[in-house]
């Protein structure tokens, strides 16, 4: 959804900058397409009513009119209504005075809720936290034992009662459960529907009443469109939820009603899910959506991926070993795994200014998972001593790793090249060296 949408606003960008001047006639053309492009994306069309008309109110202003680059101030416009739109400021989630805080997840039937339990769970115990998983599914067959194997992935408690068909009860019981325990947080897994129903509402309303949580949070899936709206609707009116978590953000659908979510229900979203591993969780902030839907990327968000990622005390132990000319391929291989930690390359790149007119990057993900399984094909010996390889050798590395002989020739070369370069570096990271093919 945000590829397709940005791919529209840079198109109708481009035909902006090519007017010398901004007149009522071409903004009328330029929103014209703005409007087709959110309706296209399965925004609601009340809110791009309202939206179009606050930036057209805007741009056929005087000032605009005799900027010096007004192309550049059209598009700041739409870049500052939009974050309006998504919300203005990012949500944090509301925290109690006194630990634990309880946190109530509410939604349909494959939403995402549990995956994102666990998602949420992992994001706060890396935050410093204590989380305490409670999972009162009682309908969905083998909803608790998902909650209880992603439990134990991340090393998180998790409370269930096989065969209960009282959530109210098991939500009590986990709540005692998770404070003997000394659990800062309390996640309260709920059960779903596949449509919103009497029964459902008035469980939910009960678990609220027992539990008072400071946050209910509404788990919907971006992939269902207007539905996603309609959903937080009906369900904010029952239980006056807190926010909401948007999931499968990344996924091939329109998915532009999470753009609708806050206009029509009020309710702000506090967390996007953007894949489907457990670290794949986003704190939402307004402004970053906004700058990446419209291609001006999201730098600090980069910036907060890689500080999570890379270890401070391994970035010294490299620098020295850099400075000692000791860098090997067990140093490289390590350095290529915190690559991946930060994501794939293409979702990596959308978050860098203009990269977005970057064509396809499977090349150069296929080319970094070849040069890691060569290295992890050798032996300990053979990363720390590359000259050792010969001929036997590479034939095993190359049988091992799924390649040939001539690819294993490569990468030692590249290697050898890369350590020439580092000579002339006196610390920090690897340079980038011309002519090397790897996609850093």
């Amino acid at each position: 959804m945000l590829d397709n949408l940005g791919n529209r606003f840079q198109e109708i960008f481009k035909k902006v900058r090519g007017n010398g001047v901004l007149n009522e006639s071409n903004i009328k053309d330029a929103l014209k397409e703005v409007r087709l492009a959110l309706l296209e994306a399965d925004v609601n069309y009340k809110v791009v009513k309202e939206f179009v008309g606050k930036v057209k109110e805007k741009a056929v202003g005087e000032t605009v009119l005799k900027g010096i680059n007004p192309a550049q101030q059209f598009i700041k416009i739409v870049h500052d209504e939009l974050v309006e739109l998504l919300g203005g400021t990012n949500a944090r989630l509301t925290k109690a005075n006194k630990p634990p805080t309880i946190i109530m997840l509410a939604g349909l039937q494959g939403a995402g809720k549990t995956t994102f339990a666990a998602k949420l769970a992992k994001f706060l115990k890396k935050k410093g936290e204590k989380p305490y998983l409670v999972g009162a599914d009682i309908y969905r067959p083998a909803a608790m034992k998902q909650l209880q194997v992603l439990g134990e992935s991340i090393g998180v408690g998790v409370f269930t009662i096989e065969g209960s068909q009282d959530a109210v009860k098991i939500c009590e019981e986990g709540i005692t459960k998770s404070k003997e325990e000394h659990a800062t947080y309390i996640i309260l897994d709920t059960a779903g529907r596949l449509h919103i129903d009497e029964n459902l509402m008035d469980e939910l309303k009960e678990i609220k009443k027992m539990a008072r949580p400071q946050e209910i949070l509404l788990v919907v899936d971006a992939m269902t469109g207007q539905d996603a709206v309609n959903v937080a609707s009906k369900f904010n009116e029952t239980l006056n939820i807190d926010g909401v978590v948007v999931t499968k953000l990344d996924g091939d659908a329109r998915g532009g009603a999470a753009l609708s979510i806050k206009a029509v229900s009020g309710k702000p979203i506090k967390f996007i899910g953007v894949g489907e591993k457990l670290e794949d969780i986003e704190l939402f902030h307004p402004d970053r959506l906004a700058s990446r839907i419209l291609g001006m990327g999201d730098v600090v968000s980069l910036v907060e991926k890689a500080q999570e990622a890379i270890d401070e005390d391994e970035a010294k132990r490299l620098e020295e070993k850099i400075k000692k000319q000791e860098f090997d391929l067990e140093d490289f291989l390590k350095q290529l795994q915190n690559i991946k930690k930060l994501g794939p390359i293409s979702n990596l790149l959308k978050m860098i200014p203009g990269a977005n007119q970057i064509g396809d990057l499977a090349p150069a993900e296929k080319e970094m998972k070849k040069v890691e399984a060569i290295i992890q094909s050798m032996t300990k010996e053979e990363r720390s001593k590359p000259k050792i390889i010969n001929a036997s050798r590479k034939k095993r590395i190359a049988k091992g790793s799924g390649t040939n002989v001539h690819e294993v020739n490569k990468l030692l070369q590249q290697f050898e090249q890369m350590k020439k370069m580092m000579k002339m570096f006196s610390g920090g990271s690897m340079p980038k060296i011309p002519g090397m093919k790897f996609p850093f």
